[in-house]
């Protein structure tokens, strides 16, 4: 169930940024700290981009991406980054070491590729909830009422309303 639900938060993004002009990805946002939504587009890709080219060597570092600023302006090229991504995130589980300095000090962590597929999901989840307020007021946006929802959250609310 995890690949699925990979895959469904990262196509409902590329639906938002299909529907983005460069401009609007790419200004802004006081809501956001001016922040963009092509800054936290891009964080989101980056971030399984380090797990995916990090997992051969069964060490993750996410201090190590490489924040292409490019994939923050252009949503065709982000669109084309998440395409990617979902290529080739089918891999089988194996351990993997998380590696990151906190304070200045290394820590090191063990993981396993579908825990850290785990993060990176809730990880992207949160991100589009800011994606989705700096959508605000941009009429005539298709964004559906789950996007930035985490799914526990979907299951809990689909409970109450029974």
């Amino acid at each position: 169930m995890l690949l699925p639900t990979i895959h469904h938060s990262l196509n409902e993004l590329i639906g938002v940024l299909r529907q983005l002009p460069d401009a609007d990805y790419s200004k802004p946002c006081l809501q956001l700290s001016n922040a963009t939504i092509g800054e936290h587009t891009r964080h989101i890709i980056e971030m399984y981009q380090c797990l995916l080219n990090q997992y051969d060597s069964g060490i993750v570092n996410y201090d190590l991406r490489k924040r292409d600023t490019r994939v923050q302006t252009q949503t065709q090229l982000a669109i084309m980054a998440i395409v990617g991504v979902l290529d080739s995130i089918d891999r089988p589980n194996k351990k993997l070491e998380l590696q990151q300095r906190v304070d200045g000090e290394p820590i090191r962590i063990e993981s396993n590729y579908f825990r850290e597929l785990l993060y990176n999901l809730e990880h992207c989840i949160h991100h589009q909830a800011l994606i989705k307020v700096a959508l605000v007021g941009h009429n005539g946006l298709q964004v559906s009422d789950h996007f930035g929802v985490a799914r526990s959250t979907i299951e809990y609310r689909n409970q109450c309303a029974q």
